[in-house]
């Protein structure tokens, strides 16, 4: 798989993010890479908070793909800490390579170093491809995931 580093995003990171966000049908229509303000305002937010983690994956100094790792302490599960991996993506020339294999793993494994007890993870209903690659990795779809858009 060659070299490839994970590491926290930077601003210098955010084009490359932003991106790969908005490479694919759903994020055509709500990301907007010609405006990265809202993006790195929201990378401040996300660098002050320790329980998030965004990163990205670097082959040959060229950002390959990114997600978001959130540690969420709580209550319920005998007050168990779980994780949950929001935005992965892959950019297109790296599909196929086991890049998202490795990225979702390297996030369990960091997900076990913070002590949590379940990684979960959604998936828009359409990406039927993503659906049978997390399946593949051991991830069962046992709920239903709903929305408010606010």
């Amino acid at each position: 798989m060659g070299d490839l580093e994970i590491r926290a995003a930077v601003a210098e990171d955010v084009p490359a993010i932003v991106g790969m966000l908005a490479d694919d049908p759903l994020g055509a229509q709500r990301e907007s890479p010609d405006d990265l303000s809202p993006y790195l305002t929201a990378l401040e937010r996300l660098t002050a908070d320790p329980n998030q983690r965004l990163v990205v994956a670097v082959r040959e100094g060229r950002v390959v793909g990114t997600l978001q790792l959130t540690i969420v302490p709580g209550l319920s599960r005998r007050g168990s800490t779980r994780s949950i991996i929001e935005g992965v993506r892959v950019h297109a020339d790296e599909r196929g390579s086991g890049l998202g294999t490795r990225f979702i793993e390297w996030a369990i494994e960091e997900s076990r170093r913070e002590n949590c007890q379940l990684v979960q993870l959604t998936s828009d209903s359409t990406r039927t491809d993503a659906h049978r690659f997390y399946e593949r990795l051991g991830f069962t779809a046992s709920h239903v995931g709903f929305k408010l858009q606010l």
